[in-house]
């Protein structure tokens, strides 16, 4: 009985830092974002006041990409919505992106140079940036479990 309790506690401390994310964190976390991006509701209600430079994040968790009307894409991220057109920001992609927003394009816009207009890259706390950004994203479909960050789809109702 004890050891099976072990086992059972083990298996489960290990289990709990790869779903560990933490709001508050990720919102402070966004403070380095803020330079250059806003969140405001679609009321026009600033969740977080920001920057211009990016696009506004609110509800980008299960946005398609280049999705935000009037703003200025750069040919990198057009060309992944292109060639992803189904495709839609989902926790893993956007781990994946804020770490490393040119190789990412370089991997899936269909083209080795492409280049993004972020320059930043979040070294740590990606995690919980991502979890802020899906608190703010009312509309976000179901996300899945598991993923390297590939585009995908999202899931059908």
């Amino acid at each position: 009985m004890k050891t099976s309790l072990i086992a059972t506690l083990t298996v489960l401390s290990l289990a709990v830092p790869a779903v560990a994310q933490d709001v508050t964190k990720g919102e402070k976390e966004f403070n380095k974002c803020k330079a250059c991006h806003m969140i405001q509701d679609a009321d026009g209600t600033d969740i977080i006041k920001g920057g211009k430079t990016g696009p506004n994040l609110y509800g980008i968790v299960g946005r398609h990409f280049a999705a935000v009307e009037d703003y200025k894409y750069g040919d990198g991220i057009l060309k992944l919505a292109e060639a992803y057109p189904d495709a839609v920001w989902d926790v893993h992609s956007l781990k994946a992106y804020v770490t490393d927003p040119t190789g990412y394009l370089d991997e899936y816009s269909g083209d080795p140079k492409a280049k993004s207009k972020m320059t930043f890259k979040l070294t740590k706390n990606q995690d919980d940036l991502v979890a802020f950004l899906e608190s703010v994203s009312p509309d976000a479909p179901p996300q899945p479990e598991e993923s390297e960050g590939e585009p995908m789809a999202p899931p059908a109702e």
